[in-house]
């Protein structure tokens, strides 16, 4: 059984058959996804998603990629969307220093403080994106320490990842951890308990061998559990349990 803890069914890579796509997933093996809105127009249709279908949840937020938009008005749309009973994370949220395009430094770093304050008004979870940021991201959650949530796509190195535990924060694994070069991912799961570990696939994009380079979806995540099964010594049926646990404790999800 899979929870996809990070998923973008908003995305316009499913805008050709997202009802078909979503309406298959249950009958193999997935009874759970959180929806993470990226942009403020991913956020609402996050939350559209979580409305038509009884196994999403959504998440609301801006991603760094768009941090220049993120202003008082912005919050109040976020805060009026986290209203509604589905809406159980702020995120996804963060830096992402990777890509030269995306805003100043500055400018993310404001819209990751101002959208980690929401969280920490409404006490709800975050899903914190972190490319090539690691130091400003552990400074600025250290900043909120009610605030817990889930570090997604993990890439940070495994002192980074004790960082986060220590702060009370879940570990995203995805696709990249079938990778052939992924040996640094092989070594932050090992590390990681089994209360705190989440599997993701960050669908349409990030698929797990022996798809890699396709449209990801909800139930490849059974390759992803089945390497954290190997990385860590556990049984498939241990990682499914855990990872289902984990993620309906931090989002609340009594069912």
């Amino acid at each position: 059984m899979i929870f996809d803890s990070h998923a973008h069914y908003d995305d316009e890579a499913f805008d050709k058959d997202r009802e078909k796509v979503l309406n298959g997933l249950n009958d193999k093996g997935v009874i759970g996804v959180l929806n993470c809105g990226a942009s403020l127009e991913g956020a609402r249709m996050s939350v559209e998603l979580s409305s038509k279908y009884d196994f999403i949840y959504s998440a609301v937020g801006v991603h760094p990629e768009y941090a220049n938009i993120v202003n008082e008005k912005t919050i109040n749309e976020l805060r009026d969307l986290a209203s509604y009973p589905k809406v159980r994370a702020i995120g996804e949220i963060g830096l992402d220093y990777h890509n030269d395009e995306n805003p100043d430094r500055e400018i993310q770093m404001n819209a990751f403080r101002l959208q980690m304050g929401l969280a920490k008004e409404l006490k709800l979870p975050v899903v914190i994106h972190d490319r090539d940021a690691h130091k400003d991201t552990l400074d600025i959650l250290k900043e909120f320490p009610e605030v817990i949530g889930t570090v997604h796509c993990f890439s940070g190195s495994v002192e980074f990842a004790r960082e986060c535990l220590k702060l009370g924060y879940y570990i995203g694994f995805t696709g990249v951890i079938t990778f052939k070069n992924a040996k640094k991912t092989s070594e932050v799961a090992k590390i990681v308990p089994m209360d705190r570990i989440l599997v993701e696939t960050d669908c349409p994009y990030m698929a797990p061998e022996p798809n890699r380079g396709k449209r990801n979806q909800s139930d490849y995540i059974k390759y992803i559990i089945e390497k954290i099964s190997e990385v860590k010594g556990k049984s498939i049926e241990e990682i499914e349990n855990s990872t289902i646990f984990n993620i309906k404790h931090l989002l609340k999800i009594n069912r």
